[in-house]
Parts: structure tokens; C-alpha cells; sequence
């Protein structure tokens, strides 16, 4: 579970780039179906995200010491947007209190500043489940919501390192039936949603996130 506020509202474009796009590989999450999601009405129309190869990689060893002591680990992602696609270059680390499925961030003020300084979009977010499996909690989809009803192409990174079936998933909300349920949902805490009317699921896996292996990328450890 991770308690994360509003992303902010300053959304900016930013003009020119430099980032190549060569060796982008589609992320795959094992143990699943490469076809789960593709029901979303709105899939076809999502832009593409790139984030670096390093991305999972250098956030489980920030994150090891936590995990260690069962504690969730969380952090945000901030991209900019070249041509239609987003290209995810920074990750930032808020200052955070955790237990073994709760990250309730801190201080996030310093967040967005650092998002605005570089006029990046917060088009996702990630963190630990330490000792559960690889899925989305019902608070972890309403601070989804949150980044999602602002950017459609927004997701979560889930990492579980102790399941043994799927080490991590990339997530969003589907669009319109999980997006409605949120919406109209006051519950906090843990709590079960409802099915969406269309049939879908609550939420599902993104298949328009890919790895660039030319990404470079920036942390931003706040701790």
C-alpha cells in the first residue's frame, strides 16, 4: 500500500531531446499472458512510455536494505514527453515512513519541485511489496487513480521480490471500467471495488511501457 497525494498540476511540455530510441524492447512480466490487458478501450490509443533497463534494477538495491527489514520502499516517476512518446529519465525518492505493506510519503513539496524545475510529467510511480505478491492493493489503486486521471498513460511498477511466480508488474487502470470505479468510490483503507460494468477487470498489465536500453536516467534520493 502506498499513500501518495496528487501529482502536480504543472505539466509542462518540453521542446527538443536528445534521447535515442534504438534497442527498445516491449516489458514483459513473467508469469503472465503477453495478451492480459488488451482489452482496454483506451489501449489504442495510449501513448508509448520508454523507461531506462536500470530502472528495476537500481530501485530493488535502493530499496534492499528496507525489504531486508519488510518495509515497502516507494518512489516516483517523471517523464518527458519528444514526439508522442514519454521517456522516463527520473526517479525520485521522497522522504517516507513505511511498514511491510504501507509507504506514506513525505515532504512531497520537494517531489514536485523537482519535476517542475525540469518540466517532467509524474507519469508513474513504484514501490516494494517486501513479503506479499505481485498485485495492486485497494489503496495502492486509488493513489493510482490519482496519477492516472491526470496523465491516461500513467502506471505502477509493483516489485515483489519473494514472489517466486512474477518478481514484478507494470500496472494501470482500465479505462473506462476501473477508472469509474475509483471514481466513484469514498472508501479508504483496505476495502474490496466492485467489478467494472464492462466486464474488464479493476486493473491490468500496461502494454505500452518498453525498456530502452539508450535511456539514461536520474535518482533523486530524498531520504
Amino acid at each position: 500500500m502506498v499513500t501518495l497525494s496528487f501529482p502536480s498540476p504543472s505539466l509542462s511540455f518540453v521542446e527538443g531531446g536528445t534521447c535515442k530510441a534504438s534497442h527498445v524492447s516491449r516489458v514483459l512480466v513473467s508469469g503472465t499472458d503477453t495478451n492480459h490487458g488488451e482489452s482496454s478501450e483506451t489501449n489504442s490509443i495510449l501513448r508509448d512510455v520508454h523507461i531506462s533497463e536500470r530502472l528495476l534494477e537500481d530501485f530493488t538495491e535502493l530499496a534492499r536494505e528496507n525489504t531486508e527489514k519488510d518495509l515497502e520502499t516507494c518512489g516516483t516517476l517523471a517523464a518527458f514527453l519528444e514526439r508522442g512518446i514519454f521517456y522516463v529519465t527520473t526517479l525520485i525518492i521522497p522522504k517516507q515512513e513505511s511498514t511491510s505493506n504501507s509507504c506514506q510519503a513525505m515532504n512531497e513539496v520537494d517531489v514536485f519541485s523537482i519535476q517542475n524545475e525540469r518540466e517532467l510529467y509524474p507519469v508513474g510511480w513504484i514501490h516494494t511489496h517486501p513479503s506479499q505478491g505481485c498485485f495492486m492493493s485497494s489503496v495502492d489503486l486509488h493513489t493510482h487513480y490519482s496519477y492516472q486521471v491526470m496523465v491516461p498513460e500513467a502506471f505502477a511498477i509493483v516489485v515483489a521480490p519473494t514472489d517466486s511466480s512474477k518478481s514484478h508488474g507494470i500496472f494501470k487502470l482500465t479505462d473506462p471500467g476501473g477508472m469509474e470505479v475509483l471514481r466513484s468510490c469514498s472508501e479508504t483503507g483496505f476495502h474490496p471495488h466492485k467489478e467494472p460494468e464492462d466486464g474488464n477487470p479493476v486493473y491490468e498489465h500496461c502494454s505500452n511501457v518498453y525498456k530502452n536500453s539508450n535511456l539514461r536516467f536520474e535518482i533523486f534520493d530524498l531520504r
